[in-house]
């Protein structure tokens, strides 16, 4: 059984595998659509800001909300939410880093595919985690 002490947890845990699955089923069905939502994120400043600061409200929410280090669970949920974040600021600060990572990662169906299981199998331990986890702790 998965325990953790923090019911938020188990709750951002379901949330945070739903997303990612739905992106990762979404990239491995439709690859092309992946990569060309890639290139026009690339080609697109304003895009790229809108996303850095998305990627920031949401990853300072999420820290602030949940920045837990006292379980497994609980870290790998604190873990996602300072990612987004750290992504959102190096995205406002040094967006050309971020979107030729993207481009090149976006060139090759291959990759994309490659990445798509990663992100299915992510998203499958934190539905995991978030389904079958049980909280010691009340609300």
């Amino acid at each position: 059984m998965i325990e953790t002490l923090i019911p938020l947890t188990l709750i951002l845990a379901r949330a945070y595998g739903v997303a990612i699955l739905a992106v990762a089923l979404s990239a491995l069905i439709a690859p092309q659509r992946m990569k060309a939502a890639l290139a026009d994120f690339g080609r697109s400043p304003g895009l790229t800001f809108i996303s850095a600061l998305f990627a920031i409200v949401l990853g300072l929410t999420l820290v602030i909300l949940h920045s837990i280090w006292a379980d497994f669970p609980a870290a790998i949920v604190s873990l996602l939410g300072w990612a987004i974040l750290i992504k959102g600021i190096v995205l406002i600060a040094a967006p050309e880093s971020i979107t030729r990572l993207g481009l090149a990662a976006g060139d090759s169906v291959t990759i994309i595919r490659a990445w798509a299981t990663f992100a299915l199998l992510l998203g499958a331990v934190y539905l995991a985690i978030g389904l079958a986890g049980r909280a010691l702790a009340g609300l």
